[in-house]
């Protein structure tokens, strides 16, 4: 079964783009990246997959942020404790699925900073999650597990319960018996400083052949 045969439950997807970013010195949700912005990119890439709905979690900037998303197909929670550490974003999207009407059963977590997500891992994230039985997919990369991950609804109080700085890793790691890894070398590559980003768009200008 994949998630587009699976009717009668749904998989969100949630973006967490909270973050101050201040090892970058400027808001990287907001720079520029495949034509548009960061959290634009990644917002799309949510859409183009097979999870629905979509939240988007943002707190420092917000309001320089929100318009770049605004008129896409997503949920948008402001999480105004956003500087207590990323658990308080994944906390604010939890509480939003809860309180939905329709069933979520499961939810895949993400970073707006990661730019070689795409439609196929989140998709796959899904699939194996029918095809295993497992309540927690991961994505392997370098020696970790980590996001993008998809949690199973079992899991949506201890993912609310994470305190401050923790994030959704933290559960992964708890539960390593209920968990089921994908490989995805290129999630090792995030976006933290003006280096990283610097290297980002050399690459895209060595791929696409602009000099």
């Amino acid at each position: 079964m994949t998630a587009i045969d699976n009717e009668k439950s749904s998989i969100a997807i949630m973006i967490l783009a909270a973050g101050a970013s201040t090892r970058m010195g400027t808001p990287k949700q907001l720079l520029f990246y495949q034509g548009r912005s960061f959290l634009q990119y990644i917002t799309e890439i949510a859409i183009a997959s097979v999870c629905q709905p979509v939240v988007v979690v943002l707190g420092a900037n917000a309001e320089q942020i929100h318009p770049q998303i605004k008129q896409l197909p997503v949920r948008v929670v402001k999480n105004s404790d956003w500087a207590c550490g990323m658990s308080t974003s994944i906390k604010s999207g939890i509480e939003l699925l809860n309180n939905l009407p329709q069933k979520i059963e499961a939810v895949v977590i993400t970073l707006c900073d990661q730019p070689f997500v795409s439609p196929q891992i989140i998709n796959q994230l899904v699939d194996t999650y029918y095809l295993t039985k497992k309540p927690i997919i991961a994505c392997e990369y370098g020696d970790t597990l980590g996001v993008p991950a998809l949690f199973s609804q079992t899991f949506f109080s201890e993912l609310a319960a994470l305190k401050e700085t923790s994030g959704a890793k933290k559960v992964i790691n708890h539960n390593l018996n209920e968990v089921f890894s994908i490989p995805f070398p290129l999630g090792d590559i995030d976006i933290d400083t003006p280096k990283d980003y610097e290297q980002l768009v050399s690459i895209n200008r060595g791929v696409s052949g602009v000099s």
